[in-house]
């Protein structure tokens, strides 16, 4: 069990900026000579990486290796003792340690999240920041960060990251009958057809019920769309058969009462099985073959239906079933990523 009185961020921890989503803030910790988080323009623009990194002697053993989680101020955001107490008791015993992004509570000093702010806030005046992600900062009276495995190749250069999202890898239990389309496959095409409507961007990508097949053809399809590692051949035999992606499978298939006529949007039974269908998995490969690949699953917080995110959920799959998605006849669906459809586009 997760134990905050135990684990404490030093008070001379500096942060440096990687990444946000809607709901967090992903920094490295580093030590520099600066009284503040630091953007990531200041090392970008340099090239080089900080002054002393993480794995330097003088920080704590505990932060080797980890990225430092902090939470926005949102209507839907869950307090980091919550998210931990999920973590543990729901997620950890699903899994062996070495297949997840594993996340521990910290505590945060004094006025670091306002240090943080004010510097989010600088990188708006200064572009840095991603437009989409102004106005909404940290949450002041959140006292703990989380710590994360770091899955990426930041002080690694001899791997490469490849990621993926193995949503939905089998079909949704409320689509059709004969549908000619899995649930991913579906989703994505209307997204593409509202995506046409407007002008914006199309997306392709793999059919989630390829990367469990037991054809290995059938995996290599699918990883001809994952980015982040050029050797696509060398990813398929990894992805073929992996273990953790199998147990993924088995344990979405167990929590299986989805769709419109499972379990209540808002019980905890579906939050668990939407979590399993919404994960990410991170796959560092060193380029020398003889070393070992590092696989992970992330994005494992426990789902919440507040916000309106249980409606959501019934709606698009109303709307899957309404408007013909699944079933693969729409204009614009001649041609399929998907398993389900006999015809698929080649390469």
């Amino acid at each position: 069990m997760t134990k905050p009185n135990t684990l404490e961020l030093p008070p001379g921890a500096k942060l440096l900026y990687l990444a946000e989503g809607g709901a967090n803030v992903i920094y490295r910790i580093v030590v520099a000579p600066v009284d503040m988080p630091l953007s990531s323009k200041e090392y970008c623009t340099a090239g080089v990486p900080p002054p002393t990194v993480i794995g330097d002697p003088c920080l704590p053993q505990q932060l080797k290796g980890k990225l430092l989680r902090l939470r926005k101020d949102t209507n839907s955001g869950i307090p980091y003792q919550e998210t931990a107490r999920n973590f543990d008791k729901v997620i950890r015993p699903l899994f062996n340690p070495a297949e997840l992004v594993d996340q521990t509570l910290v505590r945060l000093p004094k006025g670091l999240v306002q240090r943080c702010n004010e510097q989010l806030r600088a990188d708006e005046l200064h572009g840095i920041r991603p437009k989409k992600r102004h106005g909404v900062y940290l949450s002041t009276v959140e006292p703990f960060g989380l710590l994360v495995t770091d899955m990426t190749t930041y002080y690694n250069p001899g791997m490469c990251l490849a990621e993926l999202k193995p949503k939905w890898l089998l079909q949704s239990p409320s689509a059709p009958p004969n549908s000619k389309r899995c649930r991913t496959c579906a989703l994505r095409e209307m997204k593409n057809h509202d995506a046409r409507k407007v002008g914006a961007k199309e997306e392709r990508s793999f059919c989630p019920l390829d990367l469990v097949s037991d054809k290995f053809e059938d995996v290599a399809r699918a990883t001809r769309f994952i980015k982040g590692c050029h050797d696509k051949a060398r990813l398929a035999r990894l992805l073929y058969r992996n273990s953790t992606l199998l147990k993924l499978h088995a344990h979405q298939k167990v929590k299986k009462e989805v769709g419109l006529h499972g379990e209540p949007a808002q019980s905890r039974e579906m939050s668990i099985a939407m979590t399993l269908r919404d994960c990410t998995m991170f796959i560092k490969v060193p380029h020398n073959e003889g070393q070992p690949v590092e696989i992970r699953l992330g994005d494992l917080d426990l789902k919440t239906a507040a916000g309106g995110k249980a409606q959501y959920w019934l709606d698009i799959e109303n709307r899957l079933i309404n408007e013909g998605w699944y079933s693969g006849e729409r204009k614009g669906q001649e041609h399929s990523e998907c398993a389900l459809q006999g015809h698929r586009r080649e390469f």
